[in-house]
């Protein structure tokens, strides 16, 4: 058994099953199930081509070379600024989404603990103590995320389990493409696929071994994938469209992660679905930040050229926290839009600039090709060119 394939494979799922999942289906909710799962394929696709592209491109340079050094060599300086921003501004967009969600379960407990906290109060709360691990470094990171994942895992299986008998089928059977009108649900579902940027690191891990490192990309993306369609599936199928408790009431709601909490054990009255959301919603947010965090903060001291020791690094994770902290203070209900700003950025950074990249690579710089994804020119100006559109339809909605 090759327990480094097994490792990398659940590696790009754990980067992608965060706390998005728990917005897929309030933000899909209007195109029906069947409408969700267009949109998942689509989005898989479209970020999954990325990956392999980034694959392409990495393999070009040297080891550790990351995007920004892989923009910079294919694109010159102005793809390396665009990567750089992108990639900040990325990773800022999500520490702001799981702060303001983990924020909002946090408050969703103490108030169901009859003790009550100012929503400040419980940001900070979320932040300081997880951002405690953190602070510890990787080591306690990993070792705590390897146990989150574990129960994570086990919530998931059993809390879809749980649910299937309350599933009506009538609304699983609605697909309603028409009823697009705002980008939220598009640009959720691609932040919900966006583990590319693991794929240099990978790389490394794999010594060049092009073959498994396919292996890892395809199976590593079709796990969410398939996890992502039976979420929906439980959700949409019992939790229904309209009422006062309805997906399209959640997605209104300035607490949409409490509010799909208090939705789900309205619906069902079961003890343990009760327990089993919560602590699933709780660790998606959980595991999500800390992933995040760790990469905002090493992305900083790398770009600042400082070490993370003494001074430097209370500096490194004042600029990681007090930012996405203040923007929640000021704007509480920012778990859905900024899932929605991060799905921008990833399509810039893991979309747009692959193709780019790539385009520029293989037809003007002649580089050496040992892996090449297939479409030639019309399927990276097709990439290039949805990424656009789909940049321009989320500016304009």
């Amino acid at each position: 058994m090759d327990f480094k394939l097994i490792g990398s494979i659940l590696l790009i799922v754990g980067t992608s099953l965060g706390a998005g999942m728990l917005a897929l289906p309030i933000v899909t909710a209007q195109l029906g199930f069947l409408g969700a799962v267009a949109l998942l394929v689509g989005c898989w696709f479209l970020l999954t081509a990325g990956a392999f592209l980034i694959l392409e491109v990495n393999l070009w340079f040297s080891h550790h070379s990351n995007m920004i050094t892989m923009a910079k060599k294919t694109i010159g300086p102005l793809g390396q600024i665009i990567a750089w921003v992108t990639y900040l501004l990325l990773l800022y967009s999500l520490l702001c989404a799981y702060i303001a969600g983990g924020t909002d379960l946090l408050s969703h407990l103490t108030h169901a603990a009859e003790f009550n906290i100012p929503f400040i109060v419980s940001a900070v709360l979320f932040t300081t103590f997880f951002g405690a691990i953190v602070w510890q470094g990787i080591r306690i990171v990993d070792y705590s995320n390897r146990l989150l994942m574990m129960i994570k895992f086990t919530a998931y299986f059993a809390l879809v389990a749980l649910l299937l008998p309350f599933i009506s089928i009538a609304p699983l059977m609605k697909f309603e493409l028409t009823s697009v009108t705002s980008s939220a649900a598009i640009m959720v579902t691609i932040t919900s696929f966006g583990y590319a940027a693991i794929v240099p690191s990978l790389r490394v891990y794999f010594a060049d071994d092009i073959q498994k490192l396919k292996i890892a990309i395809l199976i590593g993306s079709l796990i969410p994938l398939v996890c992502y369609f039976f979420w929906d599936m439980v959700i949409m199928g019992v939790i229904p469209l309209g009422g006062s408790q309805g997906l399209n009431s959640i997605l209104s709601s300035t607490n949409p992660n409490s509010a799909l909490v208090n939705a789900l054990i309205s619906s069902t009255s079961q003890a343990p679905i009760t327990f089993f959301i919560k602590l699933f919603a709780s660790i998606c947010v959980v595991t999500s930040f800390l992933g995040v965090s760790l990469c905002l903060g090493d992305f900083l001291a790398d770009g600042l050229g400082v070490e993370k020791k003494g001074w430097p690094k209370v500096f490194v994770y004042l600029l990681t926290f007090a930012p996405p902290l203040l923007i929640v203070a000021v704007f509480p209900n920012a778990f859905l839009k900024a899932l929605e700003y991060a799905g921008i950025y990833c399509v810039i950074l893991l979309v747009f600039l692959p193709a780019l990249m790539a385009y520029r690579g293989r037809y003007l710089k002649h580089y050496p090709q040992s892996f090449r994804v297939p479409g030639g020119k019309i399927g990276l100006l097709a990439l290039m060119a949805i990424s656009i559109l789909l940049i321009i339809f989320a500016a304009l909605t």
